[in-house]
C-alpha cells in the first residue's frame, strides 16, 4: 500500500505525484501497461465530454470533465518522462512560449485592435514557426485525426485564403448539384469505388456551401441528427397509440406518420 496524504484540497503537483505512483512498480498494473496509442481514444472521448458539458451549460460536469482531460495530459507526460524525452514542465514551458510569441499585440509592439487582426497574426506566426511556406503545406498541416466535416472546413478555409475559392455562394451551390449528379451516375453504373468517391465529393461540396453561408457544418449535422431523434420518438409514440408495428408496417405508412409529426406546430 502506498502512503499518500489525505488533503482538503489537491493541486496539480498532487495529480502528477499520483500519476507517477500509478506508473511505478508499486502502482497499478493497468496504468503501467499503457502507452500513447492505448489511451489515445481516451483523450478524444474526454474532449468530447467537455464539449457536451459546455453545450448542456452544466458547470459541475464541466469541472469534472476538464479534470479528466487534464488527467490525460499528465498521463501522456508521465509516459514520456519515463522515456527521458519530455515532462509536464516542458509542456507548460512550450505552451507559455507559444502564447507569448503568438500575442505580439500584447507582449510586443504589433498593433492588432480587432479579433480578425489577432487571428490573422496568429495564423501567420503559426505558419512561420511550422515552416508552412506554401499553401499546400498549410492544407497538409490540418490533422487527419479531426472529425471529417471539421477537417474539411479547415482545409477549405485555408484554400480560400490562398485564393482558391468561388466568388460567391452560387458557385458552391452549383458544384453541389454537379456532385449529386455524378453520385447518381456512379450509382447507376454500380461501381462501388466510384460511388464511395463521389459521395465523399458530395459531402465536401456540402461543407463548402455551409462555409459560404457561414454555417458550421458539424453543428448543422448535429442539429439535424437531434431533430431526427426527436421526430422519430414522436413517430414511435404515435405508432404505438395507433397500434402500428413499425418493424412490419410499410415505409409509406411510416412516412405518412413522419409527415404528420413534421407539420405539427
Amino acid at each position: 500500500m502506498v502512503d499518500f496524504p489525505i488533503k482538503e484540497n489537491y493541486s496539480i503537483d498532487d495529480l502528477r505525484s499520483i500519476m507517477a505512483i500509478l506508473r511505478s512498480e508499486d502502482g497499478c498494473p493497468w496504468d503501467r501497461e499503457q502507452d500513447h496509442k492505448s489511451i489515445r481514444g481516451n483523450m478524444i472521448e474526454e474532449a468530447y465530454e467537455v464539449a457536451d458539458a459546455i453545450d448542456r451549460e452544466n458547470s459541475v460536469d464541466l469541472c469534472e470533465e476538464l479534470g479528466d482531460v487534464l488527467l490525460q495530459v499528465v498521463f501522456h507526460c508521465e509516459i514520456e518522462k519515463g522515456e527521458n524525452t519530455f515532462d509536464f514542465e516542458d509542456v507548460t514551458d512550450g505552451v507559455c512560449r507559444k502564447l507569448i510569441e503568438r500575442h505580439p499585440h500584447v507582449f510586443g509592439e504589433v498593433n492588432a485592435d480587432t479579433s480578425e487582426k489577432v487571428l490573422d497574426n496568429w495564423e501567420k506566426i503559426k505558419n512561420k514557426s511550422k515552416q508552412n511556406d506554401t499553401a499546400t503545406k498549410t492544407l497538409q498541416s490540418v490533422p487527419k485525426a479531426f472529425p471529417a466535416l471539421f477537417r474539411a472546413q479547415k482545409v477549405q478555409k485555408r484554400a480560400a485564403k490562398a485564393g482558391f475559392d468561388w466568388d460567391e455562394a452560387e458557385g458552391a451551390v452549383s458544384k453541389l448539384h454537379e456532385e449529386l449528379k455524378e453520385l447518381e451516375d456512379a450509382r447507376k453504373v454500380g461501381n462501388s469505388d466510384e460511388v464511395f468517391e463521389e459521395f465523399g465529393d458530395l459531402l465536401f461540396s456540402a461543407v463548402n456551401v455551409a462555409r459560404f453561408l457561414k454555417i458550421d457544418a458539424e453543428d448543422a449535422l448535429q442539429f439535424a441528427t437531434e431533430k431526427f431523434i426527436k421526430r422519430f420518438s414522436k413517430v414511435e409514440d404515435l405508432a404505438v397509440k395507433r397500434g402500428i408495428n413499425m418493424k412490419e408496417a410499410p415505409l409509406e405508412e411510416l412516412d405518412a406518420l413522419w409527415d404528420e409529426i413534421k407539420h405539427q406546430p
